[in-house]
């Protein structure tokens, strides 16, 4: 399982271990076929990317289990890539992990960065009890609900809630937050994480209200912990 930077050309972010793998790995699934291949040319220049073998992970359908029952049968070593961030966590990659597990394979998650654990380590935020909700649903009034769902669970279980956005309705998901939680609920916005523009701040409800940021169309977490 293969992380990629999170922010464009962050390679100081991966452990050695990701150079060491690509190196050898002539069979990959890639939720993105044209990031895979440039990732894997800025690590081994001089390698030819046409002599290895891809699988697109479909957004519909998911991965090509077939396939990848007859690259395990063949005796490959295979790659999962996401992206950005690491497979199987909030992107692709868990049809074929459960598989392998299946299978008797072993699997060997590489160390890399998620957005989702660097934006909790500089929220603030409570680290021993928290929660991933990926996308809140984007229509009214059940987006709101779950805002006030999500808020009422932070305060009962002292628990941090964490969920994304689609970057271009970021400034929309923002707008929603600051109207329906309580003004002394805590709010981190943790933008574009690991890039030179990288922004994470953590504030209450009350505080933002005062100076409310313009988000770019960037990845976002967003992260509230209630009281």
């Amino acid at each position: 399982m293969i992380p990629l930077p999170i922010a464009e050309g962050a390679l100081h972010t991966l452990s050695p271990q990701v150079a060491e793998y690509t190196g050898i790995i002539t069979h990959y699934f890639a939720e993105d076929l044209r990031t895979a291949r440039r990732f894997i040319k800025s690590l081994h220049p001089t390698m030819v990317i046409e002599n290895l073998q891809f699988s697109e992970i479909d957004k519909h359908t998911g991965c090509d289990l077939t396939l990848f029952r007859k690259w395990v049968k063949e005796g490959h070593t295979i790659g999962i890539m996401s992206d950005s961030g690491c497979p199987g966590v909030a992107d692709p990659g868990v049809e074929i992990t459960a598989m392998a597990h299946n299978m008797g394979v072993r699997v060997v998650p590489l160390t890399g960065p998620s957005s989702l654990l660097l934006a909790l380590m500089a929220s603030g935020l409570n680290g021993q009890s928290f929660a991933f909700n990926g996308y809140l649903p984007v229509k009214e009034p059940r987006r709101s609900e779950r805002i006030k769902e999500l808020e009422s669970i932070s305060a009962r279980e002292k628990q941090t809630q964490l969920f994304i956005e689609t970057p271009y309705r970021n400034n929309i998901m923002l707008a929603e937050i600051l109207k329906h939680c309580k003004t002394y609920t805590k709010l981190c916005i943790a933008q574009n994480i690991s890039a030179p523009d990288e922004f994470i701040k953590t504030k209450s409800i009350a505080d933002w209200k005062k100076e409310i940021p313009h988000l770019a169309k960037l990845p976002v977490v967003f992260l509230i912990l209630a009281f």
